[in-house]
């Protein structure tokens, strides 16, 4: 392998680490192990610092292919709770309103989830990396300053239920979706379509077009992956 000239390594993206913070980990051991002081490495699609799984990376050359990698169909799978809604749309601030569930069945959410196939319009989530006028998005709503999005057109090709517990009012479903769809902007438009709210408390990433998770290095995994990589085993990568 040639790092330099150019390679795909898939990381399972942990749980409380950004995107960059992911990139930077196997950058800095990348840079450190070929002896350069910093490799060209790139990522092909965010992932929220809450949301765990599929994150691809690229070095070099590669970095090129970044954008054709964006477009890829994503899988993720997602936990909401029903009855509840947070400025960021999961876990990352408290709840700021309750609504009401005692409404809501396992038939009226698979009804409403039918309504969200094929392509619909989407307001991104406020804190967001979407760029307002030269600013993050989440910038700005941290700073307390009011933030208007537009709706963007996104597909999204399945969407099924796996569980719902009525106790709880938790749910978890699968999604099958195309480039720049939100889950927690999905999550908040079930809620609504529910006649309640709702918030993300998991998600995870679980494919990006053919790379699915069980194909990722993990953090732990990856020191020794570079290690035998370098030493001219043969290991996973793109």
């Amino acid at each position: 392998m040639d790092f330099q000239e150019g390679e795909i390594i898939y990381i399972n993206k942990p749980y409380g680490v950004t995107s960059f913070g992911a990139l930077a980990f196997v950058r800095t051991r990348l840079s450190r192990a070929l002896h350069v002081k910093r490799l060209k490495t790139g990522h092909a699609g965010t992932l929220d610092p809450l949301a765990t799984g599929v994150l691809i990376l690229c070095t070099g050359k590669a970095t090129k292919r970044i954008e054709s990698l964006q477009l890829a169909t994503k899988e993720y799978t997602a936990t909401l709770q029903l009855g509840a809604t947070t400025p960021s749309f999961d876990r990352e601030h408290e709840v700021d309103q309750t609504y009401p569930t005692s409404h809501i069945t396992r038939e009226l959410i698979e009804s409403v989830l039918a309504r969200f196939i094929g392509d619909i319009d989407q307001v991104p989530p406020v804190f967001s990396a979407v760029m307002v006028k030269g600013d993050r998005a989440y910038e700005l709503a941290r700073k307390g300053e009011a933030v208007e999005l537009k709706a963007k057109r996104i597909r999204i090709d399945e969407i099924e239920l796996t569980a719902f517990d009525p106790d709880t009012m938790q749910m978890s479903i699968r999604v099958v979706c195309g480039k720049g769809t939100y889950i927690r902007s999905l999550a908040r438009d079930i809620g609504l379509a529910l006649g309640s709210g709702a918030y993300l408390t998991a998600l995870c990433r679980t494919r990006v077009g053919d790379v699915r998770i069980e194909q990722c290095l993990t953090f732990d995994e990856f020191p020794k992956w570079l290690e035998d990589i370098l030493s001219g085993k043969d290991i996973r990568t793109g």
